[in-house]
């Protein structure tokens, strides 16, 4: 066949296809969820972008010269279109060496449609030179259920008034960089930058990059330059100005810096001291090694998004700044793991689409997971695997839940979810499980080096994991990615002449797919563990092995690797107990204690009893609560153990829960417990010692509050009224 013909003829029915495409979404245009999100169509490709930019204070206007330079990605193309959001334009040329030649262009407030001087092949290069004004803080925001604000640019404070520092600061996720400067605002597209900031000389900048220059103007100004050598997203483009002060760590050579408010920098170390270890950590795992130049974490006023994974630049709400006695209390260690694996997954090789964000967010979550693990052990990591389990719970209904990889939805920020986090983190969990870690993190280095600096989906993962194990993993992919919901496995259990019949029914909603699900069975009998493998493929099953007696406790899936819920039919209080003693992985602990906790049987009492000394603060406390210190069976081991805890415990909740405990029984003996609590460091202990105190004399209680300073008594205002709603 001809082949310019054939080249022709494919290129027709593509452009006839996508004009399909469109009409069919512009009549399914009142019902955004029946839109097919597809990956962005690549015309140009984004270059480099050098931005010279400074600040009208007053107006919320930001002043930019941009040039831009950009290629068509593959035919050769005379218009341009940029995603360019409320902006003025003085401006718009095509560069020449020093010639500037003005072009034509129309301008609808959102996109910015340019005619060229000339038709540009795939293989050339071409700068534009643009004049703008840009004004987010005139545009009205399109809010999402995660991210709740999109005018990407934001003046804190801007007239100085009251207490409130003055700040400027960005958030480009997930199409708001567009708000500040002309580009194409789409995940799939990568470019190097230069950004150079003209601000007052009293203020710290900061950028992507590195900073390359620092030039103090006559006017009282200074512009600093900031150069990204490596391309990365748009919406990964940050600016932030503001009084800052910097804590210099490094790793490897590299800078690694922290960004804080004055009051605060005292506390920079102790905040983000880990964040070098954990640059180890996940270079050694992965292979790679931390790609970027620097690493910065800056904290800034009304953030609204929780945290911002920008390129080398990583920007926090403000909660993550915290003062010694704050950090006794609580950190955001998992926050700073999380935004920091981001670094490779979301910005080294980035989700080509909103639809396909389980690349970024679901790697990012896992992240914190593996970082726990590595930084306090197996049982740690094993808690937060459960914690994103019990989130992805929240999500779903009767084993309904959204598809991991989504192409239809409302809003590009409603993809920031549940689904994309904790769903997808242990997701891959299961798939590391299944493979080995070895073959898991070999397949992963494969997917980030094929990949660097361009943009990946699920299938690049899938080609990658076959690359390396030799194994079809589309199975997996298609059930976990691709379709929808989870597994709920309602067990039962018969042992009868030598036999255990296992019979497992899955009763998640008829509408969600049946799953395959390679499980394997613990059987304890006479003390001794034999495992055994099952394959679940049909909506009802039975299993049955050979066993020479009745095992004492069964434990199927002991990994705790499934992602869905198991039922086990006529779990009694003495099979809880045993799970808590015999088998304590976290999962089996924490679930022994979630059912003590509900249930006044002698047997609950003795697991929430050996709860009590549980390794992991949360499950102390959970204990803490629910035994019944009016069982005289473990009454007086339960108070010795309290007391021990009300007063060395080294985690603060633990702490507090055993101080509330000890007050709600009204034993006059505890008081001076109370009054000592109230004198701790610990503003959860404080709070604690006063609420007990109230116990036994209201007086004494509202004096020891009104006798904290200001700073001690705006902290435990709350938690003391936390304590009184929940009577």
């Amino acid at each position: 066949m001809n082949k310019l013909f054939l080249k022709c003829t494919l290129f027709s029915i593509a452009l006839l296809a996508c004009q399909n495409i469109q009409a069919q979404n512009a009549e399914k245009d009142k019902d955004p969820l029946s839109i097919y999100r597809a990956t962005p169509i690549k015309v140009h490709d984004l270059v480099h972008t050098k931005l010279e930019v400074s600040f009208d204070y007053g107006k919320r206007h930001l002043y930019g010269k941009e040039w831009l330079t950009l290629k068509p990605h593959f035919y050769a193309a005379d218009s341009l279109t940029l995603d360019a959001k409320g902006m003025d334009f003085k401006e718009i040329s095509i560069v020449e060496g020093k010639k500037k030649t003005p072009l034509k262009y129309t301008y609808d407030n959102e996109q910015l449609f340019i005619k060229l001087d000339r038709k540009y092949k795939g293989s050339e290069k071409y700068t534009l030179f643009i004049d703008y004004t840009a004004k987010p803080a005139e545009l009205k925001s399109k809010d999402g259920e995660s991210i709740t604000n999109s005018n990407g640019l934001y003046f804190i404070n801007p007239d100085g008034k009251g207490d409130k520092p003055t700040q400027i600061w960005t958030q480009g996720e997930t199409e708001a960089s567009s708000c500040w400067f002309p580009t194409i605002d789409k995940p799939n597209q990568k470019t190097t930058s230069e950004i150079a900031m003209t601000v007052l000389s009293k203020y710290t900048t900061l950028s992507n990059g590195k900073l390359t220059s620092q030039k103090v103007n006559k006017d009282g100004t200074r512009t600093d330059t900031w150069k990204m050598e490596q391309p990365n997203a748009p919406y990964l483009f940050m600016m932030a100005v503001g009084d800052f002060k910097i804590y210099k760590d490094s790793y490897n050579g590299k800078e690694v810096s922290y960004y804080l408010e004055p009051k605060y920098a005292p506390y920079a170390k102790q905040i983000f001291y880990k964040t070098p270890d954990m640059m180890n950590f996940y270079s050694k795992m992965l292979g790679v090694e931390y790609p970027w130049a620097k690493y910065s974490q800056i904290v800034v006023k009304d953030y609204f998004g929780g945290a911002m994974e920008n390129t080398s630049a990583t920007v926090h709400g403000e909660y993550v700044q915290k003062t010694e006695r704050e950090l006794l209390d609580d950190n955001q260690e998992s926050t700073i793991a999380h935004e920091l694996f981001h670094q490779w997954f979301g910005d080294y090789v980035t989700a080509e689409s909103w639809s396909n964000l389980t690349m970024n967010e679901s790697f990012a979550t896992f992240g914190e997971v593996l970082w726990h693990g590595h930084d306090a052990g197996q049982d740690a990591e094993d808690r937060s695997r459960y914690e994103k389990l019990q989130n992805y719970f929240r999500s779903q209904k009767n084993g309904n839940s959204p598809i991991l990889a989504r192409f239809h939805y409302k809003n590009a920020d409603d993809m920031f979810d549940n689904i994309s986090y904790s769903k997808g983190s242990i997701i891959l969990y299961a798939m590391k499980n299944q493979m080995g870690d070895e073959a898991f993190f070999k397949g992963l280095n494969h997917y980030l080096t094929t990949n660097a600096y361009k943009s990946g989906e699920p299938h690049q993962l899938r080609l990658s994991m076959e690359e390396v194990t030799g194994k079809d993993w589309l199975p997996y992919f298609d059930q976990w990615y691709y379709n929808a919901g989870s597994p709920i496995l309602d067990v039962n259990y018969k042992y009868a002449n030598g036999k255990i019949i296992i019979t497992i029914t899955q009763s998640q909603d008829s509408a969600v797919q049946t799953f395959t699900l390679p499980l394997k069975v613990d059987f304890y009998v006479n003390g001794t563990k034999t495992r055994k493998d099952i394959l679940i493929h049909k909506r009802e099953q039975s299993f049955s092995f050979d066993l020479p007696s009745k095992p004492e406790f069964i434990d199927l899936d002991p990994d705790k690797i499934l992602v869905g819920e198991v039922n086990v039919d006529k779990k009694s209080a003495s099979d809880y107990l045993y799970q808590y003693k015999n088998v304590p992985v976290y999962y089996n602990r924490i679930e022994a204690i979630k059912f003590a906790s509900k249930d006044k049987s002698r047997d609950s009492q003795l697991v929430l009893l050996a709860g009590l000394k549980d390794q992991q603060d949360d499950l102390r406390t959970l204990s803490i609560k629910g035994i019944d210190l009016g069982d005289r069976d473990v009454k007086d081991d339960a108070v010795k153990t309290l007391l021990d805890i009300a007063k060395n415990d080294k985690k603060t909740n633990a702490r507090a829960a055993a101080i509330v405990k000890l007050a709600s029984t009204g034993d006059s003996s505890y008081k001076g417990l109370m009054i000592e609590s109230t004198k701790n460091q610990s503003y959860n202990v404080i709070a604690a010692g006063i609420y007990g105190l109230s116990k036994f004399s209201t007086q004494e209680s509202d004096q020891a509050l009104s006798s904290l300073d200001d700073d001690t008594k705006n902290h435990v205002t709350p938690i003391i009224k936390k304590y009184n709603n929940q009577k």
